[in-house]
């Protein structure tokens, strides 16, 4: 009977042993890459079509990733409320114009227009918006029936999605590489 010798066969059991670490973490960096990336795209979206910001808006964007009930998630969302004033629009304006909703999801929106004192807002929405104002005795009040939803959220996700594969597949072949050694 002859012995067989398989030389390396410890060092690839300790690499293999290894590999499941290496991907869940590969595919948790992959998702930081994607929401990062979703996070530009959503800013850049912003900066372009924001006349009169403060930039208040792309600052209040927000990301993570976590782990849960065994998979990676990542998540996009921004915690100011005119976030969602802006992505999904208010009144009937925002009722009439499109958005990009998940499915079975609906909004009620206001039907009846409704006023602002000129005096809690720092710009001139009339000269700004065209958005009228009305007297009533001392006070001037500007009338709005709201405004139509400009996403910049979702497109920007959808935009990441389709570069998500390459994304993931690339971080996880350059940690494989980096982690395990690229040799032949």
């Amino acid at each position: 009977m002859a012995d067989i010798e398989i030389k390396g066969l410890d060092k690839l059991r300790a690499k293999l042993q290894r590999l499941p670490s290496i991907l869940h973490d590969s595919i948790k960096n992959a998702n930081y890459d994607i929401v990062e990336k979703a996070e530009g795209y959503a800013v850049r979206e912003l900066q372009s079509s924001v006349q009169h910001g403060t930039g208040a808006l792309a600052r209040s964007l927000k990301y993570e990733v976590v782990d849960k009930d065994g998979s990676v998630v990542g998540r996009v969302w921004s915690d100011s409320v005119i976030s969602a004033y802006r992505e999904l629009g208010t009144g009937i304006h925002g009722q009439e114009s499109y958005k990009d909703l998940p499915l079975g999801q609906s909004i009620a929106y206001r039907q009846t227009p409704w006023f602002i004192p000129v005096g809690a807002v720092d710009a001139d929405l009339t000269a700004l918006y065209g958005i009228p104002t009305v007297g009533v005795g001392d006070h001037k009040f500007y009338k709005t029936s709201g405004q139509p939803a400009r996403q910049f959220l979702v497109p920007a996700i959808h935009q990441v999605k389709g570069e998500s594969e390459t994304i993931i597949k690339n971080r996880v072949q350059s940690d494989l590489h980096e982690q395990l050694g690229g040799g032949s």
